[in-house]
């Protein structure tokens, strides 16, 4: 087994088991041989969270196993952080990206993950948080001048503002230039397509590679 995938698989373990203390032994051991969080995240620490994830959805892994996992990928990410600035991450960066969970919507688990595996991944982000008005997606996206707004909604009662904000955007004849991406455990490919917004993901992993592919269009 090549010291890569060891650790992954340590890494996936460390997320499963929300172990902060060896995710950051897996860290500086990882370090130590060369291979940085950049070369874990995607394939170790961010494989974990996309199983806990469905195991979630499944209901066999519940709530606070997702808080508590959370706070392990912030480790990680945080690492990447001090990589990228350090210089050790070879980070390009790849675009900006507006993320937040809609107004009269507090749940931001999902989002807030996601925002941590884009940052980790390369982008800019800037994370508006949980119960955001819809304008404030479009104002900042505006004023970062950014490639894409990613709205998440949780609730079946919020998914219209992520219509609506499809609607502000054409209004306000930034549609097309201002990529959107929509998520939330109510939310599908289906009623990305109906609303017509640029893309749908239902994970973080997955959340990075609909980014890369809006940004390279």
């Amino acid at each position: 087994m090549c010291d890569a995938t060891k650790y992954n698989e340590l890494a996936i373990e460390a997320i499963l088991d929300a172990d902060e203390d060896a995710a950051i032994e897996i860290l500086d051991n990882a370090k130590a041989e060369g291979i940085t969080a950049v070369d874990l995240l995607k394939d170790g620490f961010g494989k974990g969270m996309e199983i806990l994830g469905d195991d979630f959805a499944e209901g066999e892994a519940f709530l606070p196993d997702l808080l508590m996992a959370s706070e392990v990928m912030k480790i990680v990410t945080d690492r990447v952080e001090e990589e990228a600035n350090a210089g050790n991450g070879n980070i390009e960066k790849k675009g900006t990206v507006v993320i937040g969970t809609v107004k009269d919507d507090a749940h931001d688990i999902g989002k807030t993950i996601c925002a941590s595996m884009l940052k980790a991944s390369g982008f800019d982000v800037c994370d508006l948080g949980k119960q955001v008005e819809l304008q404030d997606f479009i104002d900042k996206a505006v004023e970062l001048d950014a490639d894409i707004i990613g709205s998440s909604a949780l609730l079946t009662t919020t998914m219209e503002h992520q219509e609506t904000i499809e609607k502000m955007l054409t209004e306000a004849g930034y549609k097309g230039k201002i990529k959107t991406m929509v998520g939330g455990a109510p939310v599908s490919q289906e009623w990305a397509d109906k609303i017509g917004a640029d893309g749908y993901s239902s994970d973080a992993i997955s959340c990075c590679r609909l980014a890369e592919k809006l940004i390279a269009e």
